[in-house]
């Protein structure tokens, strides 16, 4: 089944009739979510021809199954960073957020995007976490935010004290992403919907051949928060995280802001606003993606948590979505591969990709019109600050390696008989790539096992009854079609 955000549900879509895609754009955007729009307008309010190519419609992926909290107080993010950077890079890192968000405030009360104001909270369940969210804090003053020390927490639960960061935002996401959209409409961009991406060259323009036609373009944007291009070897310099997401109703609002634990159990909270009622959003139960306990076990984790400290809660919604970690800690915008800046790509947000999506944006706009933001360094995607984070990528291209040769071996273990209703599996059932299969509504279908990006063996996802490859996070439906990327071609039907 497909798992659908609370914001997807108050705004369905469904694709209308196919526009074909063709002719020529001074720049060809893919990916219509918050980095791939805000880039589009930004082109657009500058006089560029612009088309925003999206696979599916605005507010399908990342964007569109986020928390949406707008915020400068990121966990325990400034600690990452300053654990593989200098000082000058970790307040450039605040400085592109603080544009960014200071970019969405404006245009949102400009466009009529309802926003709400909260304080952003990072607390710790234990001692150990109360280390990490002192060391945050320190980070985080240091770099110029206004954020506090606060021993009690309006929690339900004992917590270990926290840090507080004031007038911090929070929105329904699709209801940005459709405001960009129609602003650069207005601007003359066009936005294709349903035209998935499955080629591109380069030589004296780039040539985008999608499953809806081909456009050519001065320049390319990727901003598929992976990139779908293999060259510059992005896969392999960042992990796919999946995370999940619940909504309940409650008696009265739940929470006065927006929380994130530090340490274990990772839980995060915000409210959302209800024409009857009040809502709570939990999220967390993390997990790399096509690894570890079954899917469906971390949203039963998640709602027996909220049931044990939220009693009288009532589940609405439940949904996923996966973001990329980076080995270097910091979010990328620029060339996808060094001296070539005909095609651009941004992504690596490690969850913020409500500020750093934009900064994406800011960032590669500024690169394409000639313009200069002193922050935009910390994006650069060829940089000796990558360097900082070759360990991490060491040992995550080796866990890659391990799974690559598990995932082999698992099919070699006898099946017989079809799945049982709601589950897959995957076997060798002759010689040759394995078949994953999969029983839904009655039906069982048929598909190769292997993933299209790299060769990994997929594996069922039994919450949202879909194939997760364990290498690089690509996403495929029980029919093979491609749900989320590297991968750009489905699973071949058996």
């Amino acid at each position: 089944m497909a798992l659908v955000s609370l914001w997807q549900d108050r705004h369905l879509r469904t694709l209308v009739e196919q526009q074909p895609v063709e002719g020529h754009a001074d720049v060809v955007v893919v990916g219509a979510g918050i980095t791939g729009l805000t880039t589009g307008l930004l082109l657009a309010r500058a006089g560029k021809s612009v088309t925003v190519l999206e696979a599916e419609y605005v507010g399908h992926g990342t964007t569109g199954r986020s928390t949406a909290k707008v915020s400068l107080l990121q966990g325990t993010q400034l600690s990452q960073v300053a654990k593989r950077h200098s000082t000058d890079l970790v307040r450039d890192y605040v400085d592109a957020n603080t544009e960014a968000q200071a970019w969405v405030a404006r245009f949102c009360d400009d466009h009529g995007v309802d926003v709400q104001r909260r304080p952003a909270y990072t607390y710790a369940h234990s001692k150990h976490g109360r280390t990490s969210v002192q060391r945050e804090l320190a980070l985080a003053q240091q770099a110029g935010l206004g954020a506090v020390w606060l021993d009690e927490l309006d929690l339900p639960y004992p917590t270990a004290g926290g840090v507080r960061l004031d007038d911090q935002l929070q929105l329904d996401p699709i209801e940005l992403l459709e405001a960009l959209a129609q602003q650069a409409r207005d601007h003359g961009a066009d936005i294709v919907e349903g035209a998935r991406v499955v080629k591109v060259r380069s030589d004296d323009w780039v040539t985008v051949e999608t499953e809806a036609g081909t456009v050519t373009a001065d320049r390319l944007v990727v901003a598929t928060n992976m990139p779908i291009l293999d060259r510059g070897a992005f896969f392999a310099r960042a992990h796919p995280a999946r995370s999940y997401g619940m909504a309940f109703r409650t008696a009265t609002q739940a929470v006065d802001g927006m929380y994130l634990s530090a340490d274990a159990p990772s839980r995060s909270l915000r409210d959302a606003p209800a024409s009857d009622g009040h809502l709570l959003l939990v999220g967390g139960a993390g997990h790399t993606t096509g690894r570890g306990a079954p899917e469906s076990t971390r949203l039963d984790e998640l709602r027996q948590w909220t049931h044990e400290h939220f009693p009288g809660a009532t589940e609405t919604h439940a949904w996923s979505a996966q973001d990329y970690v980076p080995i270097h800690a910091l979010p990328y915008a620029g060339p996808l591969v060094p001296g070539h800046d005909e095609i651009l790509v941004a992504g690596g947000y490690s969850k913020w990709g409500m500020t750093n999506g934009v900064a994406a944006a800011l960032a590669l706009s500024g690169q394409i019109l000639g313009g200069h933001q002193e922050w935009a360094r910390v994006m650069r995607t060829w940089s000796r600050h990558e360097l900082r984070g070759v360990l991490d990528g060491l040992r995550i291209n080796g866990e890659v390696g391990f799974e690559m040769t598990r995932s082999w071996v698992r099919p070699l273990r006898p099946a017989s008989g079809t799945p049982e209703e709601g589950s897959g599996r995957v076997r060798f059932d002759h010689v040759g790539a394995p078949t994953a299969e999969s029983t839904q509504g009655g039906r069982t279908t048929q598909v190769s096992g292997v993933c299209t990006h790299l060769g990994g063996i997929v594996r069922f996802n039994d919450a949202e009854r879909s194939w997760d490859c364990p290498l690089h996070g690509s996403r495929f439906g029980s029919d093979g079609e491609v749900l989320e990327g590297p991968a750009v071609c489905g699973l071949r039907k058996r």
